[in-house]
Parts: C-alpha cells; sequence; structure tokens
C-alpha cells in the first residue's frame, strides 16, 4: 500500500514541503490543469509537475485525472479525435512514470453536492448533499457545486436533454467502445486504468449513471478482460447509500487485483438520499473504517490509496473538501489501522 495526497498544482493551498511532513506519505496524486478537456497534455508542463515533486522527496505516479471529454461520452461530434488525444496522454504519461491513471464517465460533472460549506455540530465545515435543495434548483438557471461553469444555462440544458435521450444503455455503449480503444494502449504501456464510480451513484435531472453498484462494476470490469483495467474505489462515492456493502465490494474487487487506487473517506448516510461527508473516524459516520482498511490488507492490495474529502477545521479555508489539516489527520488513522493489521497478522 501506498499513502498518496491530492495535489491540485501551485495554486493549491496546500504546499508540497507541508504534504511532505505527513509521516506515511509517499507521493502526491495530480494532473495537469491548464488543458481543455480532450487536448493533449504538453510533454514540458509533465515533466515540470513530476519534477516539483521529486523535488519535494515525494513520489508522482498516480495522476487524478485525465477528463473524458463530453464527445466520448455521448458519441458524438469529435469524439474519435479525442480518444486519440486520449491514448497519446496515456503514452505520455507512461513515459514519465506513471502507473496509474484515474477517470471517471460521469454525464456532465464530476461529482454533486448542494453545499460546499456547510457547518457541522462539531463547528467544521464539510461538503453535504441534501436532497430537499435540488428539488428547487432551475434547471435552466442552475450553478451547482460539481457543475462546470464554463457551460452556459442553454449549453447544460442541451447536454442534459442529449444524455437523457441515449439514456443508461447507450452511455454503456459508448463506454464499452471508449474502454475497447484505449485498454490496449494502457497494456502496452502498462498503465492500470482506474475509472471512478459516480458521485453520487444514482440519477441526477434525469442524468444516466451507471457506475454505481456491484452488479454494474461487474459489468464494467467485464467489458476488458485484462488486470489493466480496473477501479478507483471510493468509499465515499459508493458508501453514500446503504444498499453498497464497501468492505464486501473491496474484498471482491481486491482479492481480482482489480482495485488500483483506493480513496478512503467516511460519509453520514441520512434519510431520503441526504448525506454528509465526515470525520474518517468510523464513529463520525456510516462507514466502518477499520472493516474497510481490512478488507484491503486481508485480500492483498498493494495500490495506491489516499485520504478523500476531509473536512475544513480550526479555522482554515482553502478548496472545499481539500484541506490540509483533516486529510491528514485521515491519512495517519488510516495508516495507523494498517500499521495495526500489519503487526497483528505476524
Amino acid at each position: 500500500m501506498k499513502m498518496t495526497f491530492r495535489w491540485f498544482g501551485d495554486t493549491d493551498k496546500v504546499s508540497l514541503s507541508y504534504i511532505k511532513q505527513i509521516p506515511c506519505m509517499s507521493g502526491v496524486v495530480s494532473a495537469i490543469y491548464s488543458v481543455q478537456v480532450g487536448e493533449v497534455w504538453p510533454e514540458d508542463e509533465i515533466i515540470e509537475l513530476k519534477n516539483k515533486c521529486l523535488n519535494a522527496g515525494l513520489e508522482f505516479e498516480v495522476v487524478e485525472s485525465v477528463p473524458v471529454h463530453e464527445d466520448i461520452k455521448l458519441g458524438k461530434g469529435r469524439y474519435k479525435e479525442y480518444i486519440e488525444n486520449y491514448k497519446a496522454n496515456i503514452r505520455l504519461l507512461a513515459k514519465h512514470g506513471i502507473k496509474c491513471i484515474c477517470y471517471n464517465f460521469m454525464p456532465v460533472f464530476d461529482w454533486t453536492r448542494s453545499e460546499l460549506n456547510h457547518q457541522l455540530q462539531d463547528g467544521s465545515n464539510a461538503l453535504v448533499y441534501y436532497q430537499e435543495q435540488l428539488n428547487d434548483i432551475d434547471i435552466k438557471n442552475m450553478s451547482l457545486p460539481g457543475w462546470d461553469a464554463s457551460y452556459t444555462p442553454e449549453e447544460m440544458s442541451t447536454l442534459i436533454e442529449e444524455y437523457k435521450t441515449i439514456g443508461e444503455e447507450g452511455l454503456w455503449k459508448n463506454l464499452e467502445y471508449f474502454i475497447g480503444e484505449i485498454l490496449p494502449v494502457a497494456v502496452e504501456c502498462d498503465v492500470k486504468m482506474a475509472i471512478h464510480p459516480d458521485d453520487p451513484p444514482w440519477s441526477i435531472f434525469g442524468l444516466p449513471r451507471i457506475i454505481t453498484n456491484e452488479e454494474n462494476l461487474d459489468r464494467f470490469l467485464a467489458l476488458y478482460d485484462d488486470i489493466h483495467h480496473g477501479l478507483t474505489l471510493c468509499s465515499g462515492s459508493l458508501g453514500c447509500t446503504k444498499k453498497n456493502d464497501i468492505p464486501k465490494l473491496i474484498a471482491k474487487y481486491t482479492k481480482m487485483k482489480r482495485i488500483h487506487f483506493a480513496h478512503v473517506r467516511n460519509v453520514k448516510i441520512l434519510d431520503n438520499h441526504d448525506f454528509e461527508e465526515s470525520a474518517h473516524y468510523s464513529k463520525c459516520g456510516s462507514l466502518d473504517m477499520v472493516d474497510i482498511l481490512k478488507a484491503y490488507y486481508d485480500n492483498g492490495f498493494d495500490g495506491y490509496i489516499r485520504p478523500d474529502h476531509g473536512r475544513m477545521i480550526w479555522q482554515e479555508t482553502g478548496k472545499p473538501g481539500y484541506g490540509l489539516y483533516d486529510r491528514a489527520l485521515g491519512a495517519m488513522y488510516l495508516a495507523g489501522i494498517w500499521e495495526t493489521l500489519e503487526k497483528g497478522s505476524k
């Protein structure tokens, strides 16, 4: 297991020097953020990013993420060109030491929350999802956390209607085509491709969602029979519904060697599809972190792990979900559980 930390580059308030001071940290997870979705990443920027990490004493082996263009997901327009660009990015990243690429196939947006800075009972601030707040939103004029602000309301409405038209089976078809194109390149370059589940794992505003549960994870993995075709298993995304047994999923797919990247965080499940992101400590949420780490350990997980979203605590401000203090606490908590599991097995 390699503990890693998400870093958003030079604009990130959390510096590499701070990340290095977290005792269990082996490397960072980052990306090139200056390039339009669908384009080839400049090689010099990849080299510069890698050198910054190495000079700080941290590895750079995981990219999160290489975004998938909407044309690919919809199977329209310039989708073939964008797939060729995606292949080029895999080759470039492999050339410079990247071993795992995290990506997703969520329509329009990477994740959705109704609030980014909701104050919890302990005075900390966290990302939350309250269904009633979403129900009051006018789709044509919405501005919602997680949505791409580059789209006009008219463009957003058009995209949503296009996805409604193709539906889940259309999205599956386009995902299968995409996987069939990129996986031979990933195998050639020995790069593990790790899809992130939908967040949250149910339909919002009628948009199709397909990476949502065990049945769909099985269907996804069956699209390409190779170990390079795998998962980023996010406990917070799949775990915000009690329908998903997270330790069971971890044990199953770790045993298959198909989990390449583990996002570990806790979430407090409420009624009516509502949930709040919480501290990593098991009692703060609805997920048992010991059971989760034990499922990874007992089944031989040797991939990358990172403490996922954290609260804002101790008056810290910054990118919602990505402050230093709570994620550092989470990393040390998870590392402590792992060390206990290691010593207990000897």
